[in-house]
């Protein structure tokens, strides 16, 4: 696949929101299988969350800026980094309740998961409790899961579906 990329840059200010506003911009869209949404960190002077979609062609592409432009957003091509956090991605949806390491890899387009504090990729039997919610990451072309150790012997994914924000008990 060749992706054809677009970037929103709404101004979003945390990744819940975003997660939220890029998967119900995919569903408007109506943006076909093998669709990748992803979520960037902006960091200049203003800190922000901008989306991203690759897609497997040029016509989509063209439509969905279209559509995008008119509904107001702020479109440009490419992505703003290669590090996107992805959201959308073909098997996302098949990735719930508890799976082996075989299991998320076989389902999806994840290419690898890394267990944090460890130099070696888990074992493929190893249980990952997904929690409904696997966000992985670009990295060097790919996309790869990053796991913590959870209890008995399972591992689960980095990021928590409804963390709670800074000074919550302020």
């Amino acid at each position: 696949m060749t992706p054809h990329v677009l970037t929103i840059d709404p101004g979003l200010p945390d990744l819940r929101t975003a997660d939220h506003l890029l998967q119900t911009l995919a569903a408007e869209l109506a943006l076909p299988e093998g669709t990748f949404g992803c979520t960037h960190l902006v960091r200049d002077e203003r800190p922000r969350v901008a989306l991203s979609f690759a897609v497997e062609s040029k016509a989509v592409l063209h439509a969905a800026r279209e559509w995008l432009k008119a509904k107001g957003y702020e479109v440009t091509d490419g992505a703003p980094d290669d590090v996107g956090r992805a959201v959308l991605y073909p098997g996302a949806a098949e990735l719930t309740g508890t799976l082996s390491v075989a299991e998320l890899l076989s389902r999806s387009a994840i290419d690898r998961v890394t267990v944090l504090g460890t130099p070696d990729p888990p074992a493929s039997e190893t249980a990952v409790v997904t929690r409904d919610h696997v966000r992985p990451q670009w990295h060097n072309g790919d996309l790869v899961l990053a796991v913590m150790p959870a209890a008995g012997g399972t591992l689960v994914p980095f990021e928590v579906p409804d963390p709670t924000p800074c000074c919550a008990d302020h």
